[in-house]
This record gives C-alpha cells, structure tokens and sequence, in this order.
C-alpha cells in the first residue's frame, strides 16, 4: 500500500526559502572625504514632541560624523555613530549639550551660547598616536562650560603633508561646531615666513575669524616683543579695539601661564586667557587645557575673538610637534 506524499518542490525554491535574505550591506558606503562647506543656515527646529527638545543629528550630509550626540537636558538616548573624516574613539555616555537659546538681534547665528558665558573651557585631544608614530595628525577640541556642558566643538581641517612639513608653523583652518552640526565659525592662519627678522612685519602671525564663515568677524595679530607675548585684537577694518598681555615665560612649567586681555590704554582688564597646568599631561603630552574669562556683558562679537585668540597663542607656545627620528 503506497503513502501518499506532497509534491517534491524545485531545489532553487527549497534553498530560496532556507536562506533568509542579509540586512546588512557587504561594505560601508563610500563617503566622499572631501569636505566642501555650505552656506550658513539656520539651525533645524526639533520635532514636535521630541524629549529634551533637541535632535539627534550628525554634522552634515556632506560631512557625516563620528561623534556621538546627546540631550541637552541629561538622560539617556540612543548614540548614533557616522563614519566620517575625523575619527574618534567611541563614547560610553552621551554627551551632554548646553541648552540653546533663541536668535538674538545683532548676534552671528551659533554666537547665542556666548552671550550666556563669562568662562568657557577649551580642552584639546590627547592623540596617543602622535607620540606612537611620530606623526602630527589633525587638533580636536571640546568647548565646555562651567557645568561640563558641551558648548562647540573645534576640529582642525589640514592636509597630511602640511601637518607634518611645517609642525607648528603649519597654516591651518579650525571649524567650530555647534550640537547640530552646523559650522558656526571658521578660524584661518595663514603661513608665516620666520626665517627673517623678527620684528619684521611680514612674519607677524595672524588669526582670521569668520562668522558665520565666509564673513569676517575679525584678526588677531601679534607683534613682536622682546620679552613677553602681545597680541592685538582687530575687527574687520584691521582697527585695534583689544590688547593681550602675555607672561614673560610661557612655557608654564609648575604654574599656569596667563594672557591678559585689556582695553587700548591698558587700564582697564577685560578679561583673560589662562593656560592651566596639569602635571605630567602638560609636560609630556600634547592635550592643553584653556580657561578663557570675559565679562557676561560683554559684546558677542568681542568674546568670539578672545575666544579665537586662544587657539593662536596655543598653536604658537604650546602646541608640540612629536619628537623627531635621528637621522642615523
């Protein structure tokens, strides 16, 4: 007596069915690694009924980023990771971002935090690989408040052989950031000749704020001094409206070194730049740590400059190229 049986199906149809399709691609997308900045816009409202009242965004389409955003307010949300041009290591907590503010007349977009500050932190990157390879790669910093707040963040955007031909003396472009990306602020240096006599005018460092970039906000210059820093601060006419004093020593070995921020006639002392001391991190490693304070009312456009004066003085006294191989 035969059993009936169900109909044998196509072999093609019976794998089809045990293999279950693969949700993930065979390679990442391939971004493009070339940064080409946009205008500046205005930032994106938040979603209706989103907790926290700010999104989670990466910093571009153009750019996609690798850091991670968080709320605002505290708490936990989901991280979202972007594979991008700047790497960093991941974050096992989301970072928490200073409130925003709403625009304010006669103030740059992205400058409203600032208008809620009288000391801001500027807290540069220890890059382990620096002193492994010997190579300098790309500044990155972290802009925080009082409240380890995150306020900007800067990431320097210069060519490997740049970096490493000319170290310290390297022109440069540093992009400040806001918490959805947008690029807020766009700090140039140009490449300074200091072969030639010091006190020569040509070989004066210089420092251009843009904001919002493309518009220049302002120059920080310095000017050649015998015995201490002195840098002038100018708005976009070149006309001289601050001064920074520096200290007779910066290398700062054991104490913080301090930068003077004061009126033309030098009386009055609007505030300053201080580069704190750490130990062993500022003697050793490349990873500085700046406290820069100005009074709360103070005029934005005003605190921005102080604020970009900071990574001038830094590139030029404390910023170390990695020790160089013997040439036998």
């Amino acid at each position: 007596m035969s059993v009936p049986t169900a109909p044998e199906k196509p072999a093609d149809e019976m794998e089809n069915q045990i293999k279950s399709p693969n949700p993930q691609p065979d390679a990442p997308p391939d971004y493009n690694s070339h940064f080409v900045p946009g205008p500046p816009g205005a930032a994106v409202p938040p979603p209706v009924g989103y907790p926290g009242g700010f999104p989670v965004r990466y910093y571009s389409l153009q750019q996609p980023s690798t850091f991670p955003y968080g709320q605002p307010t505290g708490g936990t949300y989901p991280i979202q990771y972007q594979p991008g041009k700047y790497p960093v290591s991941y974050q096992s907590a989301p970072i928490t971002w200073m409130p925003g503010s709403a625009p304010i007349p006669d103030c740059p977009p992205g400058l409203e935090y600032l208008t809620q500050l009288d000391n801001i932190h500027v807290l540069q990157h220890f890059e382990p690989m620096e002193m492994m390879t010997r190579l300098e790669t790309n500044n990155k910093y972290d802009i925080k408040n009082n409240l380890d707040q995150m306020v900007y963040v800067v990431i320097e955007d210069t060519d490997d052989f740049t970096r490493n031909a000319y170290r310290t003396l390297r022109p440069f472009i540093l992009r400040v950031m806001d918490f959805t990306g947008r690029e807020i602020m766009t700090m140039q240096r140009p490449f300074r000749c200091t072969c030639c006599c010091f006190c020569c005018p040509s070989t004066r460092q210089e420092l251009e704020v843009q904001c919002p970039p493309g518009v220049t906000l302002g120059f920080v210059v310095d000017h050649w001094n015998l015995c201490r820093a002195v840098y002038s601060v100018q708005n976009e006419k070149k006309e001289t409206v601050l001064r920074i004093r520096g200290p007779c020593s910066t290398y700062g070995c054991g104490s913080d070194s301090v930068f003077e921020v004061t009126s033309l006639d030098g009386v009055s002392n609007i505030g300053s730049i201080i580069r704190k001391w750490n130990g062993l991190i500022s003697a050793m490693g490349d990873a500085d740590h700046f406290d820069i304070r100005f009074p709360l009312d103070l005029d934005v456009k005003m605190k921005a400059m102080i604020f970009g004066a900071c990574f001038l003085i830094d590139f030029m006294y404390f910023e170390r190229s990695p020790p160089q191989r013997s040439s036998r």
